[in-house]
């Protein structure tokens, strides 16, 4: 299966010392591979201003705790202000280094050299690459075209080194992205944005498969958790009875069955273990997701950035 630029490979396995990961993987256009179900270490994990250089050993048991789960993409970021935490669940989980993707994200405002940010991101981290490095928006450019080239020739730089192995962007739309493209010699790899069915951005994910740039999603059960009481709930929890499965596993595989990349987060145990153990599991035909879709497109919701967008969300 195709889509967004990448090759869909819904059996792809990885072992690792415990059990045989049976998480779909897709590929990028730089030739590397991403597990298509992240755990996310914002959110949930997100530390607030006040806890801001404060060791949290909630953080790293959670984390560890995903990471025994069977999940093996972690998603990070400078401003969750909680690298160091991932970077200890990395080295107490003893899974091997080369088992794990690891993304990280420089600031999206009041920075500017993304070469500096990394070198401080991989200390915190602990470890000597990641696998995949976001801009994680695109304001710290305040609007200039040559600030959002300049930042991205930085990233260029970061994966000519091979600290990172594949860079991409994070919250940014068609018009934030055509200037990188008109100077880019690596075009992005992903764009992470808020994605589910009361947020699909129009023609946005028609431009990402245009230039084969794949996309992540972010807050991928916000009808479910943020916006009940929406038109997508009869249907989701229709679905969740067809396939014995709960209506979480129906939201993540709505995502996935379209080829996207899935970040979801929870400090359960249980609902992390469901998560890797029946996504996996199941699939909905091409109907059911464009069923979703459908009724999705009759709300309108944004959980995240919602000061950075108009109103209308440009979608």
């Amino acid at each position: 299966m195709n889509s967004i630029g990448a090759t869909f490979t819904p059996d792809a396995s990885g072992q690792s010392p415990k059990q045989v990961s049976t998480i779909p993987q897709l590929k990028l256009n730089d030739g590397h591979t991403i597990p298509m179900l992240g755990y996310g270490l914002g959110t949930a994990n997100f530390k607030a201003a006040s806890a801001k250089g404060k060791f949290d050993q909630k953080v790293v048991d959670s984390t560890k705790e995903a990471i025994a789960k069977g999940f093996r993409h972690l998603d990070g970021a400078e401003v969750y202000g909680n690298e160091e935490e991932l970077g200890a669940a990395i080295k107490e989980s003893n899974v091997p280094r080369e088992e794990l993707y690891i993304t990280t994200k420089f600031p999206a405002t009041g920075a500017t050299s993304p070469r500096e940010h990394f070198d401080a991101s991989l200390r915190r981290l602990g470890v000597d690459y990641v696998d995949l490095y976001l801009l994680h928006g695109p304001w710290f450019a305040q609007g200039s075209a040559a600030a959002l080239q300049r930042a991205w020739a930085d990233m260029e730089a970061i994966r000519a080194s091979g600290r990172a192995r594949s860079i991409g962007v994070s919250n940014f739309l068609q018009e934030h992205l055509e200037p990188i493209l008109e100077t880019a010699t690596v075009v992005p790899a992903i764009n992470q944005i808020e994605f589910h069915p009361y947020l699909q951005h129009g023609d946005l994910l028609a431009f990402h498969r245009d230039k084969g740039i794949a996309v992540a999603a972010y807050s991928p059960l916000a009808p479910l958790t943020r916006a009940r009481g929406g038109p997508v709930d009869a249907t989701w929890a229709q679905l969740a009875e067809k396939y014995g499965v709960g209506e979480a596993e129906v939201g993540l595989r709505w995502c996935v069955d379209q080829g996207i990349v899935t970040l979801t987060t929870t400090g359960n145990a249980e609902r992390m273990g469901r998560v890797v153990r029946l996504v996996p599991k199941f699939k909905l035909t091409p109907k059911e997701v464009e069923d979703v879709a459908a009724l999705g497109r009759e709300k309108h919701f944004r959980a995240f950035w919602r000061e950075k967008f108009d109103a209308e969300d440009r979608s």
